[in-house]
C-alpha cells in the first residue's frame, strides 16, 4: 500500500477498534508511525560472533548500515525522526548503544583493544546515519574504512 493511503481510520478498520482508540493512545499519524518503526527497529538477539571483536564489529555494522540505508530502513529512521518528542529516537539509539556494548564486552574477555561507546557511536554510527539521511549512498568499502579509522583510533 502506497504511504500516502495510510490513515488512522484504515489502520483502526483493520485493527477492529475505533478511530478514537488510535488517537487516545498516539495522538496522530505520525506518533503511531514512529512508534511501530522504533519497535521494527529493535534487534532480535545479540550482535553475531564471526571471530575477533573487531571482525563481530564490520560483520555486524555492515548489517546494521545495509538495513538502514534500504528503503524501509530510510523510512522508518525518518518516521522515527519526526515526532517532538525524542523517545523513540532515544529508544532507538538506546537499541544500537546495547548492541556495541555487547562486542565492547567480548572485546575485554577477550584482552582485545577496543573503541568506547562514545567513540563507535561518534565515528561509527553517526556518520553511517548522516549519510543515510541527509547524503549520497555509500557501499560495503565506506563502512569497513569507518572501522578501520575507528580500530586505529583506539589502538593509538
Amino acid at each position: 500500500m502506497d504511504r500516502a493511503d495510510v490513515t488512522i481510520p484504515l489502520i483502526a478498520q483493520r485493527a477492529n477498534v475505533t478511530p478514537s482508540t488510535i488517537y487516545r493512545r498516539w495522538g496522530d499519524l505520525q506518533e503511531l508511525l514512529a512508534d511501530v518503526a522504533a519497535s521494527r527497529l529493535q534487534p532480535e538477539g545479540e550482535p553475531a560472533r564471526i571471530g575477533s571483536a573487531r571482525e563481530d564489529l564490520e560483520a555486524w555494522v555492515e548489517q546494521y548500515a545495509d538495513e538502514m540505508a534500504s528503503g524501509v530502513g530510510r523510512q522508518m529512521l525518518r518516521d522515527v525522526l519526526a515526532t517532538i518528542d525524542g523517545t523513540n529516537a532515544e529508544r532507538c539509539s538506546g537499541y544500537t548503544q546495547q548492541q556495541l556494548c555487547v562486542l565492547i564486552a567480548r572485546a575485554k574477555e577477550n584482552g582485545e583493544s577496543f573503541p568506547s561507546l562514545g567513540e563507535l557511536m561518534d565515528h561509527l554510527i553517526s556518520p553511517i546515519i548522516y549519510r543515510i539521511l541527509f547524503d549520497q549512498a555509500f557501499d560495503a568499502g565506506y563502512v569497513r574504512e569507518l572501522v578501520a579509522r575507528v580500530m586505529r583510533k583506539s589502538n593509538a
